[in-house]
């Protein structure tokens, strides 16, 4: 009996979601910016313009000191290859059917992170490695020591990195995830065992601020932690920024609070650089905007959010005013 009700449950669950997919994949689900951007690429079209609100910035809203630093960015070839993939992936019906059944058995029990490792799925795209190097003003045969990649995920945007340095490190706190990190070789590090004054050349704390206990302390690590006078911070934050702490399969409120004002993109670009970051000991060098592309899912191609990339310096009165 068990056994039968535990077949028409299935049966009954594949049913709604083919029956959901069916709706979701007709005129009204396809976004037409998606259909848009693949259109265009088939045409062999430049799907730039239609896809700039992503990169756009009004450069009269950010603040005085902000504005020279801004750089814009553009969609360029290797994100156009991740939409397309996404786009790809989230035609294959029974791949697709599999997530979305192996997601509900295991959500009650694992967190939406480790699901995504244990599956394989759920790619993320901050930058390209031209996006990348631009806002680091590289060449591409540059070379450092050490990067550190904090909270990596599976390494996909690790890899967009990694050619330009010796030694890479990275953590992660998911189990499923790190399995991933170890194929690609890379150095796992505990995330309360990183910390090594004056140790990395770069460090990369892409889309962790908003979703760490303790950003404050987190940012005063990296600031130790970097060499002295030619370190940098690559910080990826998603604005607005809204802060919760994945603790197993719940959300919940950071223990520290970092304040950041405004209402508009700019605006809090602008707060951050100015105050949140400052205060933290860093000077904004760089910074930009771009999507925070995720692999969609049945229902969805892609997901898509506002970053604002910031390249960060550890500052010099910041050290004079801890010294007096």
């Amino acid at each position: 009996m068990k056994t039968a009700v535990f077949i028409a449950w299935i049966v009954f669950y594949v049913s709604a979601l083919l029956a959901l997919r069916r709706m979701w994949t007709g005129k009204y689900v396809r976004s037409p910016l998606a259909r848009a951007l693949f259109v265009s690429m088939v045409n062999e079209g430049d799907a730039t313009e239609q896809f700039q609100e992503w990169y756009h910035c009004c450069l009269v809203k950010l603040g005085e000191d902000v504005r020279p630093l801004f750089l814009q960015s553009y969609m360029d070839q290797d994100t156009k290859a991740f939409l397309r993939q996404s786009e790809e992936k989230s035609g294959w019906m029974f791949t697709q059917l599999y997530y979305s059944f192996m997601s509900t058995v295991l959500s009650p029990i694992v967190s939406r992170t480790s699901i995504n490792g244990f599956l394989g799925r759920g790619a993320m795209f901050v930058f390209s490695g031209d996006q990348f190097r631009q806002l680091l003003q590289i060449s591409s045969d540059w070379q450092g020591d050490r990067l550190l990649d904090l909270g990596a995920g599976d390494g996909g945007v690790t890899a967009v990195m990694d050619k330009h340095f010796k030694e890479v490190y990275a953590t992660e706190v998911s189990t499923p995830m790190r399995w991933h990190l170890q194929k690609k070789n890379y150095t796992l590090l505990e995330v309360d065992g990183w910390q090594n004054p004056g140790f990395y050349d770069v460090i990369s704390c892409l889309n962790l601020l908003d979703r760490c206990d303790e950003p404050l302390t987190l940012l005063a690590d990296i600031r130790r932690s970097l060499v002295p006078g030619t370190g940098r911070l690559l910080l990826a934050v998603v604005l607005p920024f809204q802060p919760s702490v994945e603790v197993g399969r719940k959300w919940q409120w950071p223990k520290e609070y970092l304040k950041v004002k405004g209402k508009t993109w700019e605006k809090q670009v602008t707060h951050m650089s100015k105050r949140a970051l400052q205060k933290a000991g860093f000077e904004v060098e760089a910074v930009t905007r771009l999507p925070y592309l995720c692999e969609g899912d049945m229902y969805h191609d892609y997901y898509v959010l506002d970053d604002a990339v910031f390249v960060l310096k550890p500052s010099e009165a910041h050290d004079t005013e801890l010294d007096s």
